[in-house]
């Protein structure tokens, strides 16, 4: 089955629906399909064909999911681009894959044509609000355009989106994803629309994320109103929830700990939430417990996944949120929820195994390997980082490090390069992190090795404070020696005022190192 036929059935069996809900307008999916493809027809009009790149430069909005049922209907491919890259990242992305046509908004329109004389290959750019010199005009193109529909000939191997990954070093890498990727994801997870349940998808995540399109195919396939927020504003998000009876969400650990901390919390009607996905970075255990907490009645779901596998390979369902049973299983219960991202779905293989590719038993730390329909063939016009991420039977490298229990849960203990050898030891980050979040004046933390003569490395605690608290690096290296064994608690700590992130929320350790890699306090 190939995605564009979640449009398709959806429209016709509750045309009258909302689709979309986005900056106080609502689209049906009658609408939305008429406006696909009208856009479908401009498109090619303009000489898109099959196999052609066609990329979008703007923020959350209703015609960033127009756009991309427009191209997938004529066999091109979408390519999402980071709002908040640079020029020069935006330039290597757009040559790189070769668009030929793209869309951007307003806000980006500068930004574009300083750079278009380097972009041969770019035919048209179409503005999505407005008019700008030199770019064409989205609303009269749809206007003018044929509502007929339209029909190419799509495989469900053929490639829909090229996704740029973060990028935390070098350049972005581009994961060329088919429409397979999505709908066996789909297919096996998600309810196909229902004429007489109706619900609602809250969208914070950016949709140049891979777990942003994949909660537009799921919304599109299960018949839900999906009501977009532009970016993430925790009391936008509050009062979107409110006000469209949110009843899913889907949220990084950065976004629900200030939807969860907001002095305003209370103040609004979240009641209609039902179901709260996390994912995308480590989920404080503090965080999610609290969130378990204030949320009665939500089930919560860990989902984990790369660009390169174009959605969830593990997941930590509902049943694992609640904390019941005999003491010894509320303890194995604890340890998963603090911990472990779940067990494998269904259409996916997962395999510890160490430096030299052996697969490794239960409860010894690993990397973390997959296998499936959905994971990649291999990074766009890079045979070399292809071969680096992927064996030669189809097992990707996730370069996270991990190990099993005797039940099949997965536990992660850090990114490759993030984990610290002490003495032959390995300390996990995560475990020391999750000790110092339960600190009652640190607000965020983040834990890196550094070097030392004697072991090798040692810990080092990275810490933001709570708003009007003081500490000492003694306090935290007191309160962690309370709590953890003696090699893994920090012999280092130093206090700022931000960590930094990536735009989904995942710490940049790499950057923590390069500017507080020193064996110091601070």
């Amino acid at each position: 089955m190939n995605t564009t036929e979640f449009l398709m059935i959806t429209s016709a069996i509750a045309p009258d629906r909302p689709a979309i809900a986005f900056d106080g307008k609502k689209i049906t999916y009658e609408e939305m399909s008429d406006r696909v493809n009208r856009l479908a027809n401009a498109l090619a009009g303009l000489g898109v064909q099959k196999g052609d790149m066609v990329a979008i430069l703007q923020v959350n909005c209703s015609q960033y999911v127009e756009v991309y049922f427009a191209v997938a209907k004529l066999g091109a491919v979408f390519v999402p681009l980071n709002f908040r890259a640079k020029s020069d990242e935006l330039e290597y992305m757009i040559s790189n894959c070769e668009a030929k046509v793209l869309f951007v908004g307003e806000r980006y329109a500068d930004m574009v044509n300083s750079i278009r004389k380097n972009l041969p290959m770019l035919q048209e750019c179409i503005c999505i609000e407005g008019k700008q010199d030199g770019t064409l005009e989205y609303e009269p193109l749809i206007a003018s355009a044929s509502p007929d529909e339209v029909f190419a000939e799509i495989d469900d191997n053929d490639i829909t989106i090229l996704m740029y990954t973060a990028g935390t070093t070098g350049r972005p890498k581009g994961v060329p994803l088919t429409h397979n990727s999505f709908s066996t994801y789909v297919l096996t997870n998600v309810s196909p629309v229902d004429p007489e349940i109706e619900e609602t998808n809250l969208l914070t995540v950016p949709l140049y994320h891979v777990a942003g399109i994949q909660a537009v195919m799921a919304a599109m396939y299960g018949g839900r109103t999906l009501a977009m927020m532009k970016q993430f504003e925790v009391k936008e998000w509050m009062k979107t929830v409110q006000q469209e009876k949110a009843n899913r969400a889907m949220l990084v650990p950065t976004m629900l700990k200030r939807v969860i901390d907001d002095p305003d919390f209370n103040n609004y009607d979240l009641s209609s939430l039902k179901v709260i996905t996390y994912g995308a970075a480590p989920m404080p255990f503090e965080v999610i417990k609290k969130a378990i907490d204030v949320f009665p009645g939500v089930m919560f779901i860990n989902a984990f996944g790369q660009t390169e596998t174009a959605s969830t390979i593990t997941s930590l369902g509902p049943e694992d949120h609640v904390i019941t049973g005999t003491e010894e299983e509320k303890a194995r219960k604890l340890k998963r929820l603090q911990c472990s991202i779940g067990r494998p779905m269904d259409d996916v293989q997962i395999k510890i195994v160490d430096e030299q590719g052996k697969e490794l038993p239960v409860g010894e730390v690993g990397e973390i390997l997959a296998k499936g329909p959905r994971v990649m063939s291999g990074y766009w016009k890079d045979a070399e980082k292809t071969a680096k991420a992927l064996t030669p039977d189809g097992w990707l490298h996730t370069g996270d490090k991990g190990y099993t229990d005797d039940e099949g849960y997965i536990y992660l203990a850090g990114r490759g390069d993030d984990m610290i050898i002490r003495g032959g030891e390995n300390i996990s980050p995560e475990e020391v992190e999750n000790i110092l979040y339960a600190f009652p004046k640190i607000e965020e933390c983040a834990v890196i090795g550094v070097a030392d003569p004697e072991w090798g490395q040692e810990p080092k605690a990275v810490v933001v404070l709570k708003k009007g608290e003081t500490c000492s690096p003694d306090e935290v290296m007191e309160f962690c020696r309370q709590r953890l064994s003696s090699f893994k608690r920090p012999r280092y700590v130093c206090f700022i005022d931000e960590l930094p992130r990536t735009s989904t929320g995942k710490i940049l350790k790499r950057v923590l190192r390069e500017q507080y890699g020193e064996p110091k306090n601070g």
